[in-house]
């Protein structure tokens, strides 16, 4: 019998799967792959913890002679596509795409792929989509040569390593926190019209538990109406933001760290500890499991509001320094997004390109798809909280 015969893809069952995938997980390496070092992650007992939050998810694995060779993730939600005349779409998302070591390039991962797709089109599905490292030439093959998807944009990762200390913020500038209703308004009136895959289900990101408030930034002196309404009015420069607690999620943990960065990482250190004056940016201890917190909905107006962001991104830095676990603070914008420049991040940390490749699942979507990657890329990219 061939082997590709032998291979069973099915629903994810936690009674009998858990452990199993908990093994594989800890069998797979994922990215890094131009640092020379490889990351973990610990779902603490949950493998469908990163998509457990969305609003239609689904997991399979491949089994074979009773093991649990791979697995596979996806997702679904209603997003924006402003760069075309349909203006929604329903997408579907592929994660956590994993195949045993030993059972490599035996086609299980397009397997999974396809019957995750499967999935989508029962589902009304019009696009498929992934995310990976652009370097990760095995992932980028096997969508783009093998399953035909395209790339389609190439967001940059940032990644700020929370110091322990807190950082000052200046005292021309106002932080107040938004209730949920105020953090819609602001959202679908300033940021769907311009933002790509900006989740139609908003309410329900900004309602959740993970996501532990969105705040604003404004002048001092000036005052912020909390009564939005369609005659408010908001000071000439604001912005604001959204923050996600993926702590409480999942864990990661990095191994075989290459000797420049190790170097690094031990210098800043012992630097912090003769001259604790000096502040020099620490690199975090990522041998051990460590969490991060994710900020979504970056968003400004007004000519002077870049002090105002870059202030959100120390308060949300202090608030992350009461979280022990806490290492870093992660943000994800599209490549001609201005608000790059504003985010602090480490050089040594961050991804600059990260790579989505898209796939049509109807034949009526394609001219969609073409419009859409023939298009400029969006001043923006929302990038879901959920799916971290």
């Amino acid at each position: 019998m061939a082997y590709d015969e032998e291979i069973k893809i099915r629903s994810y069952n936690w009674q009998i799967d858990q452990l199993r995938i908990e093994d594989l997980e800890r069998r797979c390496t994922v990215g890094l792959f131009e640092s020379g070092s490889f990351l973990y992650t610990d779902t603490m007992g949950d493998p469908i913890c990163r998509i457990r939050n969305c609003p239609m998810y689904n997991m399979l694995v491949a089994e074979a002679d009773n093991e649990i060779v791979g697995v596979i993730q996806g997702t679904i939600k209603t997003v924006t596509l402003p760069s075309t005349a349909k203006d929604k779409a329903n997408v579907g998302y592929i994660l956590g795409l994993r195949v045993s070591p030993l059972r490599r390039r035996k086609n299980i991962g397009s397997s999974l792929v396809l019957k995750m797709e499967q999935w989508f089109i029962t589902n009304n599905v019009d696009f498929a989509y992934m995310a990976t490292e652009k370097d990760n030439k095995p992932s980028v093959k096997l969508f783009t040569c093998k399953l035909g998807y395209v790339p389609f944009r190439r967001p940059t990762i940032l990644v700020d390593p929370v110091a322990r200390h807190k950082l000052r913020i200046s005292s021309k500038v106002e932080i107040a926190k938004l209730k949920i209703e105020q953090a819609e308004y602001l959202y679908r009136r300033f940021v769907v019209p311009t933002a790509e895959f900006f989740s139609n289900d908003m309410d329900k990101i900004l309602r959740n538990k993970l996501s532990l408030g969105t705040w604003v930034a404004y002048p001092s002196g000036e005052s912020w109406n909390t009564d939005l309404g369609s005659n408010a009015q908001l000071p000439s420069n604001w912005a604001m933001l959204s923050v996600w607690n993926s702590v409480d999620v999942f864990k990661l943990r990095v191994s075989i760290v290459s000797m420049p960065r190790l170097l690094c990482a031990k210098s800043s250190k012992f630097i912090n500890k003769l001259f604790p004056c000096l502040k020099v940016p620490i690199i975090p201890d990522f041998f051990q499991p460590f969490g991060f917190y994710f900020t979504y909905g970056m968003h400004c107006e007004g000519e002077r509001s870049d002090l105002l962001m870059r202030s959100l991104c120390r308060f949300v830095h202090n608030l992350a320094t009461q979280r022990e676990d806490c290492k870093v603070i992660v943000t994800e914008v599209g490549e001609c997004d201005k608000l790059r420049a504003l985010i602090p991040h480490s050089r040594l940390l961050s991804c600059p390109e990260d790579l989505w490749c898209i796939k049509a699942l109807k034949v009526e979507e394609k001219h969609t798809l073409l419009a859409c990657i023939r298009a400029p890329p969006p001043k923006s990219l929302f990038v879901d909280p959920r799916e971290v």
